[in-house]
């Protein structure tokens, strides 16, 4: 029993915990099998690996001398807070991982503030010392202020620190002394991270996460906090409102390194899966069968942002997608909420729409992603952000958001933010950069990132994260530029193109398929602009020199998902497949939409 650790890691974006993670996973295992360093083994979902960001909480065990090191990896980004508050219930100390020269980030922030609230033990690894610049002992200085700041105990404050970096494989008590592995961090696991308290009576355990077989269905995975439990065994099933449902435990496993291992009992402290518990949700409790105690359920972030999801209903619907009707759209969303928990889905204002509820554009653009690459087509709207009445006052969420800089880009960045209704809280130098924090209002991110990228020369480290809901902050400018709108289906023409140069900048290349009230680039005005650009060149046999000049035409704009449902206006869609990525108009027609315009005016 006492030779259990459970630790859950905390670190920004791209901090390198996930390759920290595998590096204790090939320690472990070196003696066994040497060719598994190197692999990324726990951020596998394609996603994750693409964008260098873990979306799903996941369970690993090291075995390490006789002791069994049970570590969860949790999400950085504050978009997927719902992951990070219930992964915790199953920790009992964490690991805070900081990069030696970007030092405590608001995500970093975000996840420790949490763990600190819920009075974890920290260890603080201070990574990427091989790094140029570098400057781990005022990084280990601000990790103290900072917790110093979010009301952390003297005995949180009482850290250990650990500097190394995970990529070449090594970990030292003093980053002047590097060693040749990771064992130091193992050891000082064990010395600082409590053993989970053992409480003897009848089996408590809180269902924190879940996994999902397509050969047995769900299976509930958390921390058993009292007694022990079986495999046969006759439970309850504690739910919400003192909703009670007796159930059988049919199998138990534990994580043994990568994979899972069928047992017949686990003992309080230790963390497992639980196979044949139907109908449960995240935050029930399975407890004993006679004499059911329900443990507090865990309290996740509210949704901040709403976005309309409907079927794709284009010119070009079915071409690529297998999954194309409502009905498909709206079993995948349902499958979504089994373990997605900061999301929730409401019936749209059509039968088949539905306004989906998420953490903010990351959240739900991954979402929007990972359907995408299922073989599901779909259209998706502008992103709203969730007002409230607080007090009979309307009130927005508001965020704080920090950008780190080269120093010359300075005056552009305060001027971008503050005319999305930012305030500027604190400004620190930092060599040739400088690290600014702002408040913002959520709807202000919308497409800031992507305009920061353009200022600074793809220098900006820009970072943001939920702080409170404030009185709402008024209108802020949004797109000063209209659409150029196709009015007619077919083959984009280069000649047509050339000769529409002059009114603004194209979405697509020559040669694309584009259909009547497709989106296909910015007007240089802000009125909105319908150009035909399947338009041939007429022919004639009478030849002429310099009227067959070769058309030369600037490369088109590319957005990213996340972009393009930041750049749409109100009355625009994005059309999502699995190969393409259109924005077009909701109304498609010409003559309709400048009616339905008419009558708002």
């Amino acid at each position: 029993m006492q030779n259990i650790r459970n630790i859950a890691i905390i670190a920004h974006v791209d901090h390198g915990k996930t390759t920290l993670v595998d590096r204790m996973i090939a320690q472990a295992i070196i003696s066994r099998n040497s060719d598994k360093l190197g692999d990324l083994v726990l951020d596998n979902n394609d996603l994750e690996r693409e964008r260098g960001i873990t979306i799903l909480a996941k369970n690993v065990s090291v075995p390490y001398k006789d002791y069994k090191i049970n570590i969860i990896d949790t999400p950085g980004h504050a978009d997927f807070g719902g992951e990070v508050e219930r992964v915790l219930n199953m920790a009992d100390g964490v690991l805070l991982l900081v990069d030696a020269f970007e030092g405590t980030m608001p995500q970093t922030r975000f996840v420790l503030q949490k763990a600190i609230e819920m009075g974890k033990k920290p260890i603080v690894v201070i990574n990427k010392v091989d790094k140029q610049n570098c400057r781990p002992d005022e990084v280990n200085d601000e990790v103290f202020d900072l917790m110093f700041s979010l009301n952390a105990t003297e005995d949180q404050l009482d850290f250990k620190t650990i500097y190394g970096s995970a990529k070449q494989g090594w970990m030292s008590l003093d980053w002047r002394n590097p060693t040749t592995d990771i064992i130091p961090l193992l050891d000082t696991i064990i010395e600082e991270i409590p053993a989970p308290q053992y409480q003897e009576g009848t089996p408590q355990m809180l269902i924190s996460s879940l996994e999902y077989s397509p050969y047995v269905g769900r299976i509930a995975i958390g921390k058993v906090t009292r007694g022990v439990l079986k495999a046969g065994m006759q439970v309850s099933l504690c739910k919400r409102y003192d909703v009670i449902e007796k159930q059988k435990v049919k199998e138990l496993m534990v994580y043994e390194a990568l994979d899972k291992k069928r047992v017949e009992s686990v003992e309080c402290g230790d963390i497992c899966a639980v196979v044949g518990i139907e109908g449960f949700e995240i935050g029930d409790t399975i407890a004993d069968f006679e004499n059911p105690e329900p443990l507090p359920p865990i309290s996740i972030d509210e949704p901040t942002m709403s976005m309309l999801f409907t079927i794709n209903n284009s010119p070009f619907f079915g071409r690529e997608g297998k999954f194309v009707t409502s009905r498909h759209i709206k079993e995948r969303l349902d499958k979504e909420l089994e373990k997605n928990l900061a999301l929730r889905v409401k019936p749209g204002p059509s039968a088949d729409s539905f306004v989906v509820y998420g953490r903010g554009v990351l959240h739900l653009s991954i979402l929007i992603e990972t359907m995408r690459r299922e073989g599901f087509e779909l259209q998706v709207g502008q992103p709203r952000v969730l007002d409230k009445t607080i007090n009979g006052q309307r009130c927005e969420p508001i965020e704080t958001l920090t950008i780190d800089l080269p120093d010359e880009f300075v005056g552009r960045a305060i001027e971008m933010v503050t005319r999305r209704k930012g305030a500027l809280i604190h400004m620190d130098p930092r060599g040739d950069r400088t690290h600014l924090d702002f408040e913002i209002p959520s709807r202000g991110l919308m497409g800031l990132r992507s305009n920061l990228m353009t200022a600074t020369q793809g220098e900006a480290v820009v970072a943001h994260r939920f702080k409170d809901y404030q009185p709402f902050k008024g209108d802020i400018e949004r797109r000063s530029n209209g659409s150029l709108v196709a009015i007619e289906t077919g083959v984009s023409v280069p000649y047509a193109m050339d000769k529409l140069q002059d009114r603004g900048r194209f979405f697509i290349f020559p040669g694309e398929d584009i259909y009547a009230g497709q989106v296909v680039g910015e007007h240089t005005r802000e009125s909105d602009l319908n150009i035909n650009i399947c338009k041939t060149k007429k022919l004639t046999n009478v030849r002429a020199s310099g009227t067959d000049e070769k058309v030369m035409l600037p490369p088109p704009i590319q957005f990213s998902l996340e972009e393009a449902l930041e750049y749409i206006q109100e009355d625009e869609l994005v059309e999502v497949t699995p190969k393409s990525m259109r924005l077009r108009k909701i109304i498609l027609d010409e003559i309709a939409r400048k009616r339905s315009r008419d009558k708002v005016q």
